[in-house]
């Protein structure tokens, strides 16, 4: 017992030290952007701070900057009294701006705009790391092809209802290749399309046209998503295919009395297609009692053979047969890294525009559900964490670009206004305006933090125990 909880307790610790190093680390990035940038440019720094609030600890260096930081992990923040008033939450300032000389236009849109550039080279060099050491996924979710297509799915009330996949005439096997038009190219990316997605019949049921590929033709199928989840998420009732190649066979089993060896890849059963573990679960457990034809493939050829009757087992260990796990490393590019994760948070972003879909706020994760997320990843891989560094350094370099008060972007927008106009705002509309919006994003915080708290709850129950198995013929595939 104290071996673990040694053991735990050097877990949680090193988890602590990845999620400061990667996350207080993009956030020490972005600030270093703008610190940076402004030396460069000749802005005096009064203060840098990595989060706000009041101060920890903090120091005042050689060059007259304080250094510190501070208690709400939600950012950081430049102190530039010459750039912009933000006393909300970065604190009083002790210099008096209007005796500070006024920064030139070119030097505010560098100033604000280098804390996004920081994220954005932070996230290359992280892309790179990944491209070299390779990124670890599950192999079924590295595809879009369809291994079962579910007869029901439950609604939040626990309904179960017909599964809109099914009505829609999918089949397993079928790959898709793009939802309302728009690319998919991984089972994520397939999640996150279907759900963003804002298509809807004249009397209001969601709706998304599905361009699949089967058996080398090119279909569109139209299918009525169901909200299904605890999240009330888009649901059409489909599982990635799975391959089922043969790791190990237990001398004198019924797998073994088949003929079946290790490297052997299972194709079918009496002749179905078979590409999820359910399927091949349920199937071997509702015919135990009579042979099955088997077809694999050993060595590229196709082989049949005929599993024999094994009254009281019916589950893939029990017939003595180990399949190979489905992790695989993938090495993709840096730029491929970076313009994917641009193009999820675009469809992302879209949908919660999008007054016709069912993505909502409530989805979003902040500060706590990140740091959750982290921690997760941290108790698997190094790599996994490296993969989700670049995601958040893309968010954040996109985010603070966005022409809202208190970003960035938001300053960016002020100064060039006043561009326009051939003078400044008037301070007291721009601190007004700043006001009203940090009180918005601080209540944003709040309420994204009150669902990820739910979030990290519920998973943290233990599961329940699982329904009575519901009998699933595999569906014929060509």
């Amino acid at each position: 017992m104290p071996t673990d909880l040694l053991q735990s307790a050097a877990s949680t610790l090193w988890s602590i030290f990845l999620i400061i190093l990667f996350f207080g680390g993009s956030i020490f990035v972005h600030e270093l952007g703008h610190f940076l940038a402004a030396r460069r440019r000749g802005v005096r720094v009064e203060r840098f701070s990595i989060g706000f609030g009041p101060k920890i600890f903090a120091w005042h260096g050689g060059d007259g900057v304080e250094y510190r930081v501070s208690w709400l992990p939600l950012g950081g923040y430049v102190l530039l009294p010459q750039l912009a008033d933000l006393r909300m939450i970065e604190g009083e300032s002790a210099i008096e701006s209007a005796t500070l000389p006024p920064a030139s236009y070119e030097t505010k849109m560098v100033v604000f705009a280098a804390g996004a550039a920081f994220n954005v080279v932070f996230a290359f060099i992280l892309a790179c790391i990944i491209w070299y050491v390779g990124l670890p996924t599950r192999a079924e979710f590295d595809t879009t092809k369809i291994g079962l297509v579910l007869p029901k799915i439950t609604l939040p009330d626990q309904t179960p209802v017909p599964s809109p996949a099914l009505e829609a005439g999918f089949q397993p096997g079928d790959v898709v290749r793009a939802i309302d038009g728009r690319r998919v190219t991984d089972w994520f990316e397939l999640k996150q399309t279907l759900s963003a997605g804002g298509g809807r019949t004249a009397d209001g049921r969601p709706k998304a046209v599905f361009t699949i590929e089967r058996a080398g033709r090119t279909l569109d199928l139209t299918v009525y998503p169901r909200l299904a989840g605890d999240e009330r998420m888009r649901s059409i009732g489909i599982a990635p295919a799975e391959e089922f190649v043969v790791a190990a066979v237990k001398p004198g089993s019924p797998m073994a009395r088949a003929g079946l060896q290790a490297d052997d890849r299972m194709v079918a059963l009496d002749g179905q297609t078979v590409l999820n573990s359910t399927v091949l679960a349920d199937y071997l457990g509702q015919h135990a009692d009579r042979p099955i034809a088997l077809t694999v493939t050993r060595a590229g050829r196709p082989l049949a053979l005929t599993l024999p009757p094994r009254p009281g087992a019916d589950q893939a260990g029990e017939l003595g047969v180990e399949f190979k796990s489905s992790y695989k490393v993938v090495y993709p590019d840096p730029l491929t890294q970076l313009s994917e994760n641009v193009v999820m948070m675009y469809r992302v972003f879209s949908g919660l525009v999008n007054p016709r879909s069912d993505l909502g706020v409530s989805e979003l994760s902040g500060p706590v559900g990140i740091i959750g997320i982290f921690y997760s990843t941290t108790q698997s891989d190094i790599r996994l964490v490296l993969w989700f560094t670049i995601l958040v350094n893309v968010n954040l370099a996109i985010l603070n670009l966005l022409p809202i008060p208190v970003f960035d972007g938001g300053h960016m927008l002020f100064a060039t206004i006043g561009r326009l106009r051939g003078r400044s705002l008037p301070p007291e509309l721009v601190a007004t305006v700043q006001s009203i919006f940090v009180v918005l994003i601080f209540s944003l915080f709040a309420y994204v933090t009150f669902f990820d708290v739910r979030r990290m709850r519920r998973d943290s129950q233990p599961d329940p125990a699982p329904p009575p198995a519901v009998k699933t013929e595999p569906v014929p595939a060509p």
